[in-house]
């Protein structure tokens, strides 16, 4: 569904990965961020609640579509299935439309999981962002985008291999200002493609959730947000010559972490999972001292990658693999034949009940009991202090309309980050990893309509896109869960003097009839040095 062609309002999205309000606030307040502080003046602003949990795989989607995860259809980087393997969420999976399916002609830039490209109307444009295998693949509509982007930015890149910088974070900082300074120039290329003939910019900069994932130093994160404060003075006068609203959003906040806590230690601990023993091959390769790393190191000494491998055979055939090899793939230490529940995902908590999952053993009658449980249990989990380290939310009231989404998500409060891997400890060092997220992220718009100096309480991710649609004189899908933002508009615009025009949904082109039939060996990795997976 295509925006009318007789409506003319645009709107540009900025998206600032993992930006939390607090640093806006206070460096803005300082000067130190004179765009940002232009905006907040001139514009209206405040926090931006996430996701539960506050995760970019379930965030963005949200903020492009105005549903909660259970409408859009995303829960995580990795699909969980009823054989409790995992392949990893794409684009095809997005059941709600997006914002560049309902506006046309769109151009769409590093946004999450967008990968594989989708054909967009008219003379729009889409490089994919997060979760996209690497540039040796197809990555952009059209596809001559793609070489013009191999032409003016050679060393383009999806992503950084994260765990090559773990004790080099000098180096880091600058591989990261490289990325941002390509990001920008892939960002003028959709510009110039654009010209003036545009409804919808979509773009997105993930560099600042990836830098303070391994570096959270305030000296050295203000010197980063300067130049995300120099995009923005960008970003601002290229809306301006359009007569364009802007909407500067991230997905979620950030902050330090003291200790991480191993969820399944805790069902393990108090028998509600149940560790594979150590038999057959998987245990004498363990005896042996083989493990993936070893097995993969001994492979690529006679050229076979691990890539080569995992996109030659077929996926159940690779699974079946994994589960003999020791590693650190946390699916596949469970003895799901005896186990009651089991996290996976970023805090995902399932119930092994007999109608999901192959070899459940919970009847779904015992489900709710089950569920109760182990609210207990994870509300139980303190520090040394007598502190609760963990937050616990019904997957059924966050999800209401899909009976497949997690059964209770579990997180860690503030200075706790969760692991999946199942280990003999609940408490971990941090490792490399400084900070991770916080709920509350960042909402910045300015516009024609849009009234200076108003503070927007209470907006959410799903927010974002009933209010950009209703500014620019739009309809709204009828089945968001967000709300209009009208605190946003002036009282004599016309946003706040009409009423939110509904649309029926019309489902995504591609929606998730077909798979994706690639090879997601370095997205794992790199979420790996992220810390997003085991």
């Amino acid at each position: 569904m295509s925006g009318s062609t007789h409506r003319t309002g645009r709107a540009f999205v900025l998206g600032l990965d993992g930006v939390p309000w607090r640093l806006i606030e206070q460096w803005s307040d300082e000067g130190a961020l004179p765009n940002f502080a232009r905006l907040r003046d001139e514009g209206a602003s405040g926090t931006l609640e996430s996701t539960r949990p506050p995760t970019t795989p379930l965030a963005w989607p949200s903020i492009a579509t105005g549903v909660w995860p259970d409408k859009h259809g995303i829960y995580g980087f990795q699909n969980l299935s009823r054989t409790y393997t995992h392949e990893m969420y794409t684009s095809h999976d997005v059941t709600q439309p997006t914002l560049w399916d309902l506006l046309s002609p769109a151009h769409v830039g590093n946004v999450p999981m967008t990968y594989p490209a989708r054909e967009l109307d008219e003379d729009g444009t889409m490089v994919t962002g997060m979760m996209t295998p690497s540039t040796d693949q197809d990555f952009t509509h059209p596809p001559d985008l793609q070489a013009e982007i191999e032409s003016r930015v050679p060393d383009y890149e999806i992503s950084l291999d994260y765990p090559e910088y773990a004790d080099r974070l000098d180096d880091f900082e600058v591989a990261v200002d490289e990325m941002l300074a390509n990001r920008r120039e892939v960002m003028d290329i959709q510009f110039d493609r654009a010209g003036a003939d545009w409804r919808l910019f979509f773009f997105v900069y993930t560099a600042p959730d990836r830098f303070q994932h391994l570096i959270w130093d305030m000296d050295r994160l203000l010197d980063h947000y300067r130049k995300l404060d120099a995009i923005l003075g960008d970003v601002i006068e290229f809306t301006d010559r359009h007569d364009a609203d802007l909407y500067v959003v991230s997905d979620h906040g950030f902050g330090s972490i003291d200790e991480l806590v191993y969820i399944n230690h805790v069902l393990e601990r108090e028998g509600y999972l149940a560790r594979r023993e150590d038999e057959g091959t998987r245990g004498a390769l363990a005896s042996l001292g083989i493990s993936r790393d070893r097995i993969t190191d001994v492979l690529a000494r006679v050229g076979i990658s691990e890539e080569l491998l995992v996109s030659t055979l077929p996926r159940t055939l690779v699974d079946s693999v994994a589960e003999q090899i020791p590693g650190d793939h946390a699916l596949y230490d469970v003895n799901y034949e005896e186990t009651t529940a089991f996290v996976h995902g970023a805090g995902n908590c399932y119930v092994n009940d007999t109608d999901r999952f192959e070899h459940g053993i919970v009847p779904p009658s015992e489900i709710n009991r089950v569920k109760t449980e182990l609210t207990e249990l994870f509300e139980s989990v303190t520090n040394e202090q007598g502190d609760r380290v963990l937050t616990i939310a019904d997957g059924d009231e966050l999800f209401p309309t899909d009976g497949g989404s997690p059964d209770l998500v579990v997180n860690g409060v503030d200075g706790y980050d969760c692991r999946n891997a199942i280990t003999d400890q609940l408490f971990g060092d941090t490792g490399t990893y400084a900070a991770s997220h916080r709920s509350e992220g960042i909402i910045l718009c300015r516009g024609p309509s849009i009234e200076p100096g108003a503070t927007l309480r209470g907006a959410r991710v799903v927010d974002v896109a009933p209010t950009l649609l209703h500014g620019i004189g739009e309809p709204v899908p009828k089945n968001v869960d967000g709300r209009v933002l009208f605190d946003a508009f002036d009282s004599a615009a016309t946003p706040s003097q009409t009423k939110v025009e509904r649309a029926p949904v019309t489902q995504p082109e591609n929606g998730n009839e077909e798979g994706v039939d690639e090879d997601f060996t370095e997205v794992e990795d790199r979420l790996k040095g992220l810390g997003y997976m085991e």
